[in-house]
């Protein structure tokens, strides 16, 4: 495309478009979560709703980026900026005057209200007591504690997340009948800093995606269940566990019991990592044997349950690195590898070349040995969670990466410093190469890969 220049108020302009409005020109499926929209969308690694838009703004949750519509259009659809503003431009009709913030009318925040309470809970209770398995004596506690009720209007199950002060800030609504469509709602208003939860005076907090994972594994280990902590995040959104370890200054022990599923590995991980950049150290990753824990509910109570789901970006990406070859850097030749390898788009190549190279510039004594110890890094730092560009974008960050590569090669000597550094680039290089490697093997079968979680747990929680 030829270089378009933009006026700064047509960037603004194309910055600030009402995003909500122009997926749906799009024909992309949104759904209302509170006063924003989850972005629903299907690529070749499943389901996805962790964007969500408000406005011209837009946050992933999963990868933990996010930012106007510009970025939107270059991150999502791998658009390049000239690209991204003149399609921006080309829904916009209003001036900037009339668009600025400034003279923008102030939406008036609505308080959050409950939904009708129903006189009575009978839906509620024969909902999860039959379909679900969920003890009564669990569910009678969090009824109690005002937590879970039905609404009158349409029977729904209401999940109640509450302050400090026991004042509901927040709910979610879960459909009771077991024909038609499931309805999964965020109330209006509500608060994300809370959740359905259980505070209890141990250190041990368990984290879970939904109200009713956690209400199962409460029925499925429940000893002495009251003493431990526990919270629903409806979705893998960290927001309401950071606030709880904020409130809690018991909790130093924190078991992540996400999905057996790729959104659930994908939010153990980014969690996980959130967490230990907060300073805390003690996380342990609790799985599930089948999708999810009242899927193993179910499964002791005689149903057929819903398998696991693999991670096949997560496993598609540790293959393509365990099959890297090691080829012995010659330095010299480096640049003109590389260089051809570039021009004829044999990216798998240009990763085992740079990987190589990387374990040359380190200066190991043992070069072989330091291409597989590189190997293990790459598994190691590769985060699935915010790898979920597009073929294009992931083209774009390799060539990048690439031109930077061949610019530092050109020295012909370096200092130990400079080596390193140029370790780092080739290494990088690798990384880059292996993620394009892995979205264009998509399109392909792949074996499927299990591989151990470190720090999975057994079901040995000390409940005693």
């Amino acid at each position: 495309m030829p270089y378009i220049p933009f006026t700064d108020e047509q960037k603004v302009l194309a910055n600030t478009v009402d995003l909500e409005q122009f997926l749906r020109m799009r024909g992309e499926r949104l759904e209302r979560a509170g006063g924003s929209y989850k972005l629903i969308y299907t690529d070749g690694a499943g389901r996805h709703d962790s964007i969500m838009i408000h406005g011209s703004k837009w946050f992933d949750h999963k990868r933990q980026v996010g930012g106007g519509a510009i970025k939107f259009m270059q991150d999502f659809y791998g658009m390049d900026f000239q690209q991204a503003v003149q399609e921006l431009l080309g829904v916009s009709v209003s001036p900037i005057s009339h668009t600025s913030r400034e003279y923008m009318p102030k939406e008036e925040k609505k308080p959050f209200v409950l939904p009708e309470k129903n006189k009575d809970m009978h839906r509620v209770y024969a909902y999860l007591m039959k379909n679900r398995f969920i003890r009564a004596d669990v569910i009678t506690h969090f009824a109690k504690a005002g937590t879970l009720f039905e609404d009158a209007k349409y029977h729904n199950a209401v999940f109640v997340g509450v302050d400090e002060n026991g004042t509901p800030r927040q709910a979610s609504k879960r459909s009771t009948t077991t024909m038609g469509k499931t309805v999964k709602l965020t109330c209006e208003c509500s608060d994300t800093k809370y959740s359905f939860s259980h505070f209890g005076t141990t250190e041990k907090l368990f984290v879970f995606e939904a109200p009713i994972d956690m209400l199962s594994f409460i029925t499925m280990f429940k000893g002495d269940w009251k003493q431990h902590s526990y919270i629903a995040m409806n979705g893998v959104y960290e927001s309401a566990v950071l606030h709880a370890l904020e409130q809690h200054n018991n909790l130093r022990e924190i078991y992540l019991c996400t999905d057996n599923d790729e959104g659930g590995i994908d939010g153990y991980e980014r969690i996980r990592d959130i967490l230990k950049e907060k300073g805390y150290d003690t996380i342990y990753r609790i799985t599930p044997h089948n999708k999810d824990w009242n899927e193993d509910l179910k499964a002791r109570n005689g149903q057929l349950p819903k398998p696991a789901e693999p991670h096949k970006r997560k496993d598609l990406y540790y293959r393509t690195v365990s099959c890297l070859e090691y080829h012995k850097c010659r330095p010299y030749e480096l640049n003109e590898q590389l260089r051809i390898a570039f021009q004829n788009g044999q990216t798998r190549r240009i990763a085992e070349y740079a990987l190589a190279g990387s374990a040359f510039f380190m200066r190991v004594k043992d070069e072989s040995q330091g291409f597989g110890s590189l190997q293990n890094k790459l598994r190691q730092q590769y985060r699935a969670y915010s790898d979920k560009g597009k073929m294009e974008a992931k083209a774009r960050d390799m060539t990048s990466k690439y031109k930077e590569v061949m610019r530092d090669l050109r020295q012909t000597a370096r200092t130990y410093e400079q080596s390193l550094s140029t370790a780092k680039l080739l290494y990088e290089l690798a990384d880059c190469s292996v993620k394009l490697c892995t979205e264009e093997g998509f399109s392909q079968p792949q074996q499927e890969i299990y591989e151990d979680e470190s720090q999975e747990m057994s079901m040995d929680l000390g409940y005693g």
